[in-house]
Formats: structure tokens, sequence, C-alpha cells
């Protein structure tokens, strides 16, 4: 699986744990999870590399979602696991 591909995965479960997704213009960051008026949203980086993106949506779902309870696709959750560590 690519980069896109784990990127789309990601951001399919940040939404399927309630989480809003923004494509927004950041500088090319790769976005990154906040809490508003008791809501998540995702703010992702229209400027980001795939590869950036896809770390920060990692980090975020790794926040929001227990990883040991869903089914997530291998290659995907071996990608959570290697960089969701980065911030905890």
């Amino acid at each position: 699986m690519n980069e896109q591909g784990i990127l789309d995965e990601l951001l399919a479960l940040l939404e399927a744990n309630g989480v809003t997704i923004r494509n927004e213009p950041l500088g090319g960051s790769g976005g990154g999870l906040c809490m508003m008026k008791g809501k998540y949203i995702f703010f992702l980086d229209t400027e980001a590399p795939s590869i950036t993106s896809a770390v920060m949506c990692a980090e975020a779902v790794s926040k929001v979602a227990d990883i040991e309870q869903i089914y997530i696709k291998p290659q995907v959750r071996q990608f959570i696991e290697n960089h969701s560590n980065q911030t905890t």
C-alpha cells in the first residue's frame, strides 16, 4: 500500500470515530488534530506531502480510537504503531 492509500485509510478511521476532516492550505506542515467546542477536527494540510499528512493522521488516530479494539488493515496498523509513539 502506498502513502496515499495509507493516508486515505487513516482519514477514514478518523471520520469513523467522529472526527471532522477539514482540507486547508497550511504551508506544508501536515495539519493536526484539535478540539473545538467539544468536537475533534483534523486539519489536513493540502500543501503537505502525503507521508507528512499520514504521520499526523496516525498520531491523531491513536488519540481518538482504541486501535486494539477495531479492525485496521495490517499495513495501516503497522504505520500507526510506527508513527504514533513519536508524541507519546
